[in-house]
């Protein structure tokens, strides 16, 4: 089995700093049912491709006892795909031979870890069984990938037989080595539903390690920890159960513990009020029937588009279970009328990965959301919103850093909410706003919300991105 990894970056050969291998040369592992070989079949500043070799020996596995084994079965011990098919083997594999790049450490080059650069991964042969081409994408759009498959015929000579269930996968994205490696080594095995060893308690602990900042928001979490599993329904409900739980204190959560903090700071200009206002004012001018809002939190945009009858349907998608408790709560959901009901539906998803249960909106609004992201996971957000979701209208608001001077109770430098991972001033959110247009075909136009300072501007800053 093979897999291959490969960068553009410059210098391409920072990657042998990354996954610790010597581009010069190649590397012989003996691990306990085979042999990896690492070697770089191009090795330059413009390029660089790593590949990792697993060669594995089926018969040995049965002889030495290792790997699945039962009784009435001696022909497929012998006979199967274990040499070329990616599987839990070559999970184990990445673990073993790329075991520094898979713990984001790096001796040599350290800050090289943290940086996302354009990668490329090629799985010469993938099995997937149930689903196909279409499991092989719910996995790894959700994560920021752009996915190309290849497929092959059950048997050439007799097209008639159909398709098989083997695939050549290959992966995009400009992710860090590190988040790449984690996502193969988790999903791997998962495409496979066949892993060679024990599955115990500690593979739970292993599922969520490297699970970690991903899987909780991944709109495929309970079919991946099934299959990662083996479907052993006390440790899947197990792992569920924590996943659910490091959900609702994301990172990426805009109802933290202290979400009220931005309030407090405004309240004095009844800021929030305003800002619902001008969304909300948008979203009519657009002439938007099925509506989003992406990070609703505990509903209020919500409440207000539940009172226009314009807005058909309304969608309210945020990472935290408990600010959709909250939400549903507040909305009196359970006790709406019928015809009400049918109106709006709150989903558990994440902003930074493809849904495809947000594609085919007139509009979406986003406030006060972006801020509480890291910068690198912008890239992710775009995509997943304007490239994949690409409603009609945009609506996306974000504090207006140059106000804060105006703000008595916030301390110089500070920001107004402790989760915030950055404010823009003007020109900078103007600047971000312009590339995204650009880049997903929209163009956008920018509107002051709240009382405008000539000097400083507006508290909030408003853009309004429209489809071409």
């Amino acid at each position: 089995m093979l897999l291959t990894l490969s960068t553009s970056h410059q210098p391409a050969t920072d990657l042998g700093y990354l996954v610790h291998k010597n581009p010069a040369r190649m590397q012989e592992f003996s691990l306990a049912f085979g042999t990896a070989r690492v070697f770089y079949p191009e090795a330059s500043e413009a390029r660089c491709t790593v590949a990792l070799l697993l060669e594995i020996d089926p018969v040995g596995l049965v002889r030495n006892r290792r790997g699945p084994a039962g009784e009435g079965r001696s022909l497929e011990q012998y006979v199967n795909d274990r040499p070329y098919v990616a599987s839990s083997f070559l999970s184990v594999a990445i673990a073993d031979v790329f075991g520094s790049a898979l713990a984001g450490r790096s001796k040599d080059r350290p800050e090289l870890v943290a940086q996302a650069i354009p990668l490329n991964a090629s799985l010469a042969v993938v099995r997937a069984r149930a689903g196909g081409e279409d499991l092989l994408r719910r996995l790894f759009e959700p994560l920021g990938y752009l996915v190309e498959t290849e497929g092959y015929p059950l048997e050439e000579m007799f097209p008639e037989w159909g398709d098989s269930p083997y695939f050549t996968l290959r992966l995009s994205a400009t992710k860090t080595v590190k988040e790449l490696l984690t996502h193969l080594y988790v999903l791997i095995p998962v495409l496979d539903g066949d892993k060679h060893y024990w599955i115990g308690d500690d593979e739970v602990e292993k599922l969520l390690r490297h699970g970690e900042g991903w899987l909780s928001e991944h709109p495929e979490k309970e079919l991946i920890t099934r299959r990662y599993l083996k479907h052993r329904r006390t440790l899947v409900d197990d792992a569920l159960d924590r996943l659910v739980s490091d959900a609702d204190v994301g990172v990426d959560d805009p109802q933290a513990s202290d979400a009220m903090e931005e309030e407090e700071v405004e309240r004095k200009i009844s800021l929030n009020e305003q800002r619902l206002g001008a969304v909300l004012a948008a979203l009519k001018q657009s002439k938007a029937a099925k509506v989003l809002d992406l990070g609703c939190g505990e509903g209020r945009l919500l409440a207000a588009l539940l009172r226009d009858r314009e807005f058909t349907e309304i969608v309210g998608l945020d990472v935290s279970h408990r600010a959709l408790e909250i939400a549903a709560d507040k909305l009196h959901i359970e006790r709406m009328p019928p015809m009400q009901r049918q109106r709006i539906n709150l989903l558990h998803g994440s902003l930074i990965y493809r849904d495809r249960r947000l594609e085919g909106f007139d509009a979406a609004a986003v406030v006060e959301v972006i801020e509480h992201l890291d910068p690198p996971r912008l890239a992710a957000f775009e995509r997943a919103v304007f490239e994949f979701a690409k409603p009609g209208t945009v609506v996306i608001t974000t504090p207006n850093a140059e106000y804060n001077v105006k703000w008595e109770t916030l301390p110089a430098g500070k920001f107004r909410h402790s989760d915030h991972r950055f404010e823009w001033a003007r020109a900078q959110f103007t600047a971000w706003a312009s590339g995204v247009a650009e880049r997903f075909d929209y163009s956008v136009r920018f509107a002051p919300v709240g009382p405008e300072d000539e000097i400083v501007g507006s508290p909030t800053q408003m853009g309004i991105f429209t489809r071409v």
